[in-house]
């Protein structure tokens, strides 16, 4: 599998559309959020949100020179486990 340098976007920067209003909650609106196991996660981690551009640099070059690996098993793993979370938040 090759990685090309070019890159294509589903929409430039000049395609801006307008921003959706949002009106203000009634008094008797519900005022409550929810959020899931992995969002909470993710918020309270602060350093998975870090971009680590010398890791980017590292993998870049390995695809470069034909040494990236991929570990389908681990990615099969977390897809699914990804997609159970999903399924069990659905139901509660």
């Amino acid at each position: 599998m090759k990685i090309e340098n070019t890159r294509t976007t589903a929409g430039s920067v000049s395609e801006t559309q307008p921003r959706k209003t949002h009106s203000t909650p009634t008094a008797g609106a519900a005022s409550e959020v929810h959020l899931s196991a992995l969002a909470a996660q993710l918020q309270s981690t602060g350093e998975a949100s870090t971009f680590d551009a010398r890791r980017v640099a590292e993998i870049t070059q390995a695809i470069a020179e034909g040494r990236f690996t991929i570990n389908s098993g681990a990615i099969a793993d977390r897809l699914i486990a990804s997609a159970s979370e999903l399924v069990a938040s659905q139901r509660s």
